[in-house]
């Protein structure tokens, strides 16, 4: 039996913050505030004093590359990288190469990350125009859900059959989430441009190919889809202000429809597109200031649900390229947390807000067994946070496999200390502890 015992820790859980200890056995919260300890009865015992103690992060939207695109990230590099960040658990995206249309291939993934993950997983059934009965078999209890391209993005999996959608969205009982950008608005603004700039298009025209109608769009039709057939609708990667009207404030419990925000849509704006160029090209793209805050004032609103990173690494070789052939995506899972928790000290949110949107929240909404809180009999996926720490995201610091970051050059004052996944330290001041894999997670439908 392996016993950890974590004291004078401030405790952000449930929507408060109290100074508190949690004792870790084997891989479980054996108890919260234990009343009489004997401290030299314990495996390790953490004076967390000046320290947060948070649960672990569950990043919803991940693209860890693996099969097929391994060049660029793989699940072992990636998951490491997710757990330096505090992210304990993920759920990875099926546009890997063969892209993850049968059961079989889903099963594939499964093995890999049985092997290799440090962090939990699970991963996102796809859904193409002609896959539908694949789709039928996923199990509810095992599989996180199914991802649905109604935008093409990066990789082949657009799902633009009319009557596929409509059967997908009636039949599927499973949790849908959705890529949503209209297509045709998407292409008619590319070809405009492409025919004034050719190949070199500048990348500030990014959130203008891929617009606002682009977006509001393809959500609305999404939505319209959902109510029509009571469908289990989460729209990922919100990145404009008007789509986030599309949504209720209503209790997440009540919710049939629901969406997410990411770390790049809350932290840039077109402005950055000067200095940073392809790297921060995504799909949907960055958009304006104005648009950053109203997505942030949906978050806190209780509009938008959750918070993700839709994690998507390209090597340096394919970033740095034209506009038309520079790739869309970034890497996140190192930084994401530490980002958030610097918007609170904007005051644009608070510590129990980041916690409840990028953990308790992710749990309740995909229904996950045992996860995303600090609770008695849960497991002991947790992350240990330094405040008025500052330090400086570097190439020399970095996890992520294609070797480069967004934030190189931002400083953080926040840091991920310790990581906890089952109960097992993983992360430590820096350093990767190898051991254990993470466990496949299962949901309670």
């Amino acid at each position: 039996m392996s016993t950890v015992y974590i004291k004078n820790a401030t405790i952000v859980n449930e929507g408060k913050q109290f100074s508190g200890s949690v004792l870790i056995e084997n891989q479980f919260i054996k108890s919260v505030n234990p009343k009489e300890v004997d401290e030299s009865t314990f495996d390790e015992v953490i004076d967390a004093k000046g320290m947060y103690l948070l649960p672990g992060m569950i990043d919803d939207q991940v693209h860890f590359r693996e099969p097929g695109l391994t060049h660029k990230a793989d699940i072992f590099t990636e998951s490491r990288a997710a757990v330096a960040g505090g992210i304990t658990s993920f759920m990875e995206m099926p546009n890997t190469v063969p892209n993850t249309l049968t059961q079989d291939l889903l099963q594939d993934k499964y093995d890999i990350a049985a092997e290799s993950s440090i962090a939990n997983y699970s991963f996102f059934f796809g859904a193409s125009n002609d896959n539908l009965e694949e789709v039928l078999k996923t199990d509810k209890k095992t599989v996180c859900g199914v991802k649905v391209f109604m935008g093409s993005s990066t990789g082949n999996m657009l799902v633009d059959d009319t009557a596929t959608l409509e059967a997908l969205f009636k039949e599927c009982e499973l949790l849908i989430a959705t890529h949503c950008e209209d297509e045709q608005t998407v292409r008619r603004n590319l070809a405009k441009y492409k025919e004034l700039y050719g190949d070199n298009i500048p990348f500030h025209l990014h959130p203008v190919i891929r617009d606002e109608e682009a977006c509001y769009k393809s959500s609305s039709k999404a939505v319209e889809l959902a109510t029509k057939h009571n469908t289990r609708l989460h729209i990922l990667h919100i990145s404009t202000g008007k789509e986030t009207t599309l949504f209720s404030t209503d209790p997440l419990s009540e919710k049939r429809i629901t969406a997410e925000a990411c770390t790049h849509h809350l932290w840039f704006n077109d402005t950055y597109y000067k200095e940073k160029g392809p790297w921060i090209k995504w799909n949907p793209a960055v958009k304006s200031e104005e648009d950053r805050k109203q997505i942030i004032q949906a978050v806190k609103s209780g509009r938008i649900d959750v918070l993700a990173t839709d994690h998507a690494p390209h090597t340096i070789m394919e970033k740095n390229n034209p506009y038309t052939s520079a790739p869309s995506g970034g890497p996140l899972v190192q930084h994401a947390l530490v980002a958030y928790l610097q918007m609170t000290l904007k005051n644009e949110f608070t510590i129990e807000e980041v916690v409840q949107k990028f953990a308790h929240n992710v749990a309740e909404m995909f229904s996950i067994d045992k996860r995303g809180f600090i609770r008695e009999g849960y497991y002991a996926d947790l992350v240990l946070v330094k405040s008025e720490a500052p330090w400086e995201v570097t190439k020399g610091n970095l996890l992520y496999k294609c070797g480069w970051s967004p934030f190189e050059g931002t400083t953080f004052d926040h840091k991920v200390v310790n990581t906890f996944v089952n109960g097992r330290k993983v992360y430590d001041n820096g350093e990767i502890i190898e051991g254990d894999t993470g466990m496949r997670m299962l949901f309670n439908r």
